[in-house]
């Protein structure tokens, strides 16, 4: 038997070919990250030219910055407290949506998915509005007897930062039951049959077939979740701007303050830099349990 040896060679026509990527992804890709991991060892400011190298000094500045000490604390409390609900929730939504006892399964996914596919300004005013001192929230509680509160909910600091997290567990509820029932429907039927066959009830079915099988969403699922809630910023510049008294100050939010109204792009870098540190660390620790095969 004659076998042909295929032999690919990259020439000069290949390279040219690639090179309107090349060109774009270097110039607006490669090129900003690096700079601006320059800048963050630098005390570049956007009103001036000039600039010095000042090595660690904003990494060291930014822990002994009260404000971003406590816009880290928020965006932890954001992390840490919508998560767990809209994973749960999403994952309950999208076993609801796939099973066969619920009609209209198409207009389900559409009303659940439709948040995810409007702005977030245009969500964040909505329930600015529902937050307000005559708004729903406010005359649901008087409905029911309740003391409702004398202004937004937005104003106080006990219940800003914590509306936010409602309305974002809300809007993000849709997205991620899609990609869970992907993986639910990617699950072949004849190990739920054979479950079945040997008496095995829905619940114990859950825990022993489709949760194991769908690790790989979920790691997916939390991963994308805490990417995106490290980098919250729509919602807290909509409605908040970061007040009461920095309640609902996130680290991007006040990253772009630093760069954007003060002007210090250094420092502003250097909290990029440590927000990027933050979230690969947290992600790899995430794959780690995830992939355990304790979990």
């Amino acid at each position: 038997m004659i076998r042909l040896k295929r032999k690919t060679r990259y020439g000069f026509e290949t390279f040219l070919l690639l090179s309107p990527f090349l060109i774009l992804f270097v110039v607006f890709g490669i090129f900003p990250i690096l700079y601006s991991f320059f800048m963050s060892f630098t005390d570049y400011s956007a009103l001036s030219p000039e600039y010095n190298f000042v090595g660690l000094k904003n990494y060291i500045k930014a822990f002994n910055d009260e404000v971003f000490l406590i816009s880290l604390k928020n965006t932890t409390i954001f992390v840490i407290g919508t998560i767990p609900f809209t994973t749960v929730f999403s994952l309950l939504l999208a076993v609801l949506i796939n099973s066969k006892f619920l009609p209209l399964k198409d207009l389900f996914k559409a009303g659940f998915f439709l948040p995810s596919v409007v702005s977030m300004v245009v969500i964040a005013t909505m329930w600015m509005y529902l937050y307000s001192a005559d708004g729903f929230f406010n005359k649901m509680i008087e409905f029911f007897g309740g003391n409702a509160l004398s202004t937004s909910w937005l104003a106080h600091t006990k219940t800003a930062l914590l509306s936010i997290m409602i309305m974002d567990i809300w809007a993000a509820i849709g997205y991620y039951t899609i990609l869970f029932l992907a993986g639910l429907q990617s699950i072949p039927q004849q190990l739920y049959e054979a479950a079945s066959i040997d008496g095995a009830n829905k619940i114990k079915t859950f825990f022993k077939i489709t949760l194991p099988l769908l690790k790989p969403t979920l790691y997916f699922v939390i991963a994308l979740n805490t990417i995106r809630s490290f980098q919250i910023f729509s919602e807290i510049f909509t409605m908040t701007g970061g007040g009461p008294m920095n309640s609902t100050q996130t680290i991007v939010h006040y990253l772009y303050i630093v760069g954007f109204r003060n002007f210090d792009m250094g420092y502003a870098s250097a909290i990029a830099y440590i927000l990027v540190f933050i979230i690969l660390t947290v992600t790899i620790v995430q794959g780690k349990l995830l992939r355990s095969e304790n979990i």
